[in-house]
């Protein structure tokens, strides 16, 4: 996957229990991000991040989505705990991870397993890549993606 590609479509249960496609929000801008797992510190922040700018990010004709493999039961209380406006879509079975390359290996306490690369891929109304960002660090990644928007996208 390459900024400039045509996002690949996608079909997941999300966490108000509708199964919602990539496709959907077609004439939107779209901030897809990756993250490992619900109720972990750095993702609840992220979220929170993303849920307090929310409006901005709406502004811009932009609508956020988060993935993770946490199941849709998972997500659903994790929205409901930190008042999430946005969706969550549930990958349990890892396919869009994989379709848009964000498991990687991963050392976690002496071990070796394979997790979600924190990974955010924007992408235009029209479904094209504009801009990946991989390796996210949460600290003010939130803002430097609307940056990009507002300077990029309309």
């Amino acid at each position: 996957m390459n900024e400039g590609d045509i996002a690949p479509d996608f079909t997941l249960l999300s966490s108000n229990g509708t199964e919602v496609s990539l496709s959907d929000f077609r004439g939107k801008n779209v901030v897809l991000y990756f993250y490992p797992k619900d109720n972990t510190p750095g993702c609840t922040t992220e979220a929170c991040d993303f849920r307090d700018a929310y409006d901005k990010f709406s502004s811009l004709n932009a609508v956020i989505i988060g993935v993770s493999r946490d199941s849709e039961a998972s997500h659903r209380k994790f929205v409901d705990k930190y008042d999430l406006p946005f969706l969550l879509l549930s990958d349990t079975k890892e396919t869009v991870c994989k379709q848009y390359d964000v498991l990687k290996e991963k050392k976690m306490f002496g071990k070796t397993g394979v997790g979600i690369e924190r990974s955010t891929f924007i992408i235009d109304k029209d479904g094209k890549v504009v801009k990946i960002y991989r390796k996210v660090k949460v600290k003010d990644h939130v803002e430097e993606a609307l940056s990009f928007i507002k300077e990029n996208l309309r």
